[in-house]
C-alpha cells in the first residue's frame, strides 16, 4: 500500500508553520496513544508510529525540504534502515511534554509498559527498539538543462558527481584491515541513555553514542587511507538516460549514486532534475507543440500548400482557400512522445496572415470586383 502524504497524516496544509505541525501532532498523539485510544491496540500502535514518522520529517527543516522536493524517496536516506523506525525518532522530549499530565506512559504510574519501554526496550510489536545501526548516506541533487529537441529525441549523458564513497581499503569500517572492537562507551548498543526521576515519574533520554557514532563498534586502529572516517571523496562519472518526451522539472532517481554513510551504511540516491529550455519557435503544451506561422494574403485567399517546421523536421500543410487569420491546423502525431508511452502528441499551427503594406493596382482591382459587403452587413449601408 502506498504511503500517505505526511501533511495528510497530520491534517495540516503544506504551508503549515512549525507551531501548526506541533499542535497537530500533540492532538493526534494524545488521541492514538495505545493506553488511551478506544481503537484496537495494534491499530493504535501503527497509527501512532505513522503520525510520529510524519512529525519527525515535517518538524525538521532539512527533512521537510527534502520531502517537499522529492516526496518519500527524498527522506528515506535520512532513516537508518531506509524507512522510519523508532530509533530515528528525535523528539522524545515532545512526547514527555505531551503525556506529562496524563499519568501514563512514563513508568511507575500505570503498572504496565511505558511508552519508552515499548519504544526502547521491554515492549514488543511496532514499538520494540531497533538497534541503532548504520544509516543510509545523504541523497544528492544534480540539475541539468536541455533543449526542446533533446527532450523530444531523448539521449544518454555522462555527468560528473563529486561525492563520498565507501573506503575500499577498510570496507567502510574506518579501521585498518577492517579490525573493529565493541564500543566500551555504550557496550555495543550504539546509544546512551540517561534516566531522570521526578516524583513518581522517570524520564529516559536516548542519545547516539558519540564515541562510535551509533555503530556500536570502534576501530582498533584507524584506516590510514580514510583517517577512520570509513569514506573517501571522489568524482564519479554516472550515465543518465533522458527519456523521450521528458517534461520540464522531471526528477530522475538513480539509486545508490548518492553519498556514502560514514557508519558503513548503504549510499543514498542521486536525483537528476531536468529543466527544458523554452524554444524560440515552438511552445510546448504537454506532448503537444504549438507554432505560429505566417502566410501571405493571396495564400489565405486562394489556398495553397506550405512547408512548416516541426520538432522532428519539416512537414507539408494544406491551407484551404478563404482561410481566416488565427486559424489553427493540426499535424497529427508530430508532437513529443507521451510520458505514459501512449504514442505522440500533435503539432498545432496557428496561421498569421501578413497583409501587404502597399495597396497595389491589383488589390485596387480586387476591391472593385468585390464591391460592397452584402448579407448581414447591408443594414449598415442603409443606415448611412
Amino acid at each position: 500500500m502506498a504511503k500517505r502524504d505526511y501533511y495528510d497524516v497530520l491534517g495540516v496544509g503544506r504551508n503549515a508553520t512549525v507551531d501548526d505541525i506541533k499542535k497537530a501532532y500533540r492532538n493526534l498523539a494524545r488521541q492514538y496513544h495505545p493506553d488511551v485510544t478506544k481503537e484496537d491496540r495494534k491499530k493504535a500502535e501503527e497509527k501512532f508510529k505513522e503520525i510520529s514518522e510524519a512529525y519527525e520529517v515535517l518538524a525538521d527543516g532539512d527533512k521537510r525540504k527534502l520531502y517537499d522536493s522529492y516526496g518519500h524517496a527524498g527522506v528515506s536516506g535520512q532513516f537508518r534502515e531506509g524507512q522510519f523506525t523508532w530509533s530515528d525518532f528525535s523528539h522524545m522530549s515532545d512526547l514527555r511534554d505531551i503525556f506529562s499530565d496524563f499519568g501514563i506512559g512514563f513508568g511507575g504510574m500505570g503498572g504496565g509498559d511505558s511508552i519508552f519501554d515499548m519504544i526502547f526496550g521491554r515492549g514488543n510489536g511496532m514499538y520494540q527498539r531497533a538497534r541503532q545501526g548504520p544509516r543510509r548516506g545523504q541523497s544528492l541533487r544534480y540539475d541539468i538543462e536541455i533543449g526542446l529537441e533533446e527532450a523530444a529525441s531523448g539521449f544518454a549523458k555522462e555527468i560528473a558527481i563529486p561525492r563520498s564513497v565507501k573506503c575500499e581499503a577498510c570496507g567502510g569500517t574506518g579501521a585498518k584491515d577492517g579490525k573493529v572492537t565493541t564500543c566500551t562507551a555504550c557496550g555495543g548498543r550504539g546509544q546512551k541513555s540517561t534516566v531522570e526521576r521526578k516524583g513518581y515519574s522517570q524520564f529516559v533520554s536516548i542519545t547516539t553514542c558519540p564515541k562510535c557514532r551509533g555503530t556500536g563498534r570502534i576501530a582498533t586502529e584507524a584506516c590510514p587511507k580514510c583517517g577512520g572516517e570509513g569514506v573517501t571523496f571522489t568524482t564519479s562519472r554516472i550515465n543518465v538516460t533522458i527519456p523521450k518526451g521528458i517534461e520540464d522539472g522531471t526528477r530522475l532517481r538513480i539509486p545508490g549514486a548518492g553519498e556514502a554513510d560514514a557508519g558503513g551504511g548503504p549510499p543514498g540516491d542521486l536525483f537528476v532534475v531536468v529543466h527544458v529550455k523554452e524554444h524560440e519557435l515552438f511552445k510546448r503544451d504537454g506532448p503537444d507543440i504549438w507554432i505560429e506561422w505566417p502566410i501571405t494574403f493571396p495564400q489565405a485567399a486562394l489556398g495553397t500548400e506550405i512547408e512548416v517546421p516541426t520538432i522532428g523536421g519539416k512537414a507539408r500543410l494544406k491551407i484551404p482557400a478563404g482561410t481566416k487569420g488565427a486559424s489553427v491546423f493540426r499535424l497529427k502525431g508530430t508532437g513529443l512522445e507521451r510520458m505514459d508511452g501512449e504514442g505522440k502528441g500533435d503539432q498545432y499551427v496557428r496561421v498569421r496572415i501578413e497583409v501587404p503594406q502597399k495597396l497595389t493596382h491589383l488589390l485596387k482591382r480586387f476591391a472593385e470586383l468585390e464591391g460592397e459587403p452584402k448579407g448581414r452587413f447591408s443594414k449598415f449601408k442603409k443606415a448611412r
